[in-house]
This record gives structure tokens, sequence and C-alpha cells, in this order.
């Protein structure tokens, strides 16, 4: 998978006057954006590199390289950040991934039974979400990201084992 994208985060707007621009991070450590250096967006003609960056009510303030108003960070609203999977750390514990590896895996119940495919990893506020597509169609379905409701992630054999709670059933 060398030379993937990976999403970052994305630019939610503006903050103060002086360019700086509140990014909504998508890593473990929102604190660690810069570390991965140059971010690109989706197609790639535009990079941005993080001059300096502070974390605040959930989300990253950074001043971006270039952007030097407020006007230049409001045009920015809803700019993707994808930093390249060659720039990533390997990953050393069995037990990490990075949840674009999840999006196509089979996803089974705890008897090997076909229940959908990962289309999503989602977090509206209250902690990850493994978004399935329906093995037979229809209206996705959100699994809680936690050990009890996904108790094994196999990025080798393409598949992760969800146990769907009643009301989902």
């Amino acid at each position: 998978m060398s030379g993937d994208l990976l999403l970052m985060g994305v630019i939610v707007g503006a903050h103060g006057i002086k360019g700086e621009v509140k990014i909504k991070t998508f890593s473990e450590t929102p604190e660690s954006l810069s570390a991965y250096g140059s971010l690109q967006s989706k197609t790639g003609s535009e990079r941005f590199k993080i001059k300096r960056q502070r974390v605040a009510k959930g989300v990253v303030i950074a001043k971006l390289i270039g952007v030097n108003d407020r006007n230049a960070a409001e045009a920015l609203k809803g700019t993707e950040l994808f930093v390249s999977r060659d720039d990533l750390p390997d990953l050393s514990d069995a037990d990490e991934f990075y949840h674009a590896d999840l999006v196509g895996l089979r996803a089974e119940d705890p008897e090997g039974q076909l229940v959908g495919t990962v289309v999503a990893l989602q977090n509206f506020g209250a902690g990850d979400m493994v978004e399935l597509q329906p093995e037979g169609g229809g209206e996705t379905l959100f699994v809680p990201f936690t050990h009890e409701a996904v108790p094994d992630v196999n990025i080798e054999e393409g598949r992760i084992v969800v146990v769907r709670p009643e009301e989902i059933e």
C-alpha cells in the first residue's frame, strides 16, 4: 500500500484574524499532527506545513505557512488534510492499525457468518463507531468500536468480528 494517502484531519474553520485554522484531527493524539511533515489536499494540488499548533477544545489550532489572514484561513474550510502512508510510523503492535485499513474488510459475526462490509469509521462525539454496509443492502449499521463489540480485527485475513448489540439484530 505504499504511497497511499491517509486522511489525518479536516480544516473546520478559521481562528482569530492572523490566519490560524481549526483542524479536526483523526490521529490518535491530536498534538502529533505536525509530526507527519507536510500535509496535502486529496489531489495533492495544495500542500500545507504547520508552523505551530496547539490543542484547544478538541481541535488543533494551527498556523499554516503561507496562510496569513482570516480570509485565507476561511477559504480553506472543508479542506481535507492527507499524509502519505510512507510518512507514517510503522505499526509494531498487532493490535494497532490505521482506520483506513479497516475500510473494505468483511464484517462477520462470532460464528463466521457474513454481516456486511466496513465502509467507514465515524466519530459523532461519543467514541468511534464502525459503519457497516449490510450484506443484503439497506441502510448502514453502526457498531461501537470497542473490544466488546469488535473483539477481533484481522487485517491480513481481511475481516473483523462484530458482536452486534441486540437493538440492531
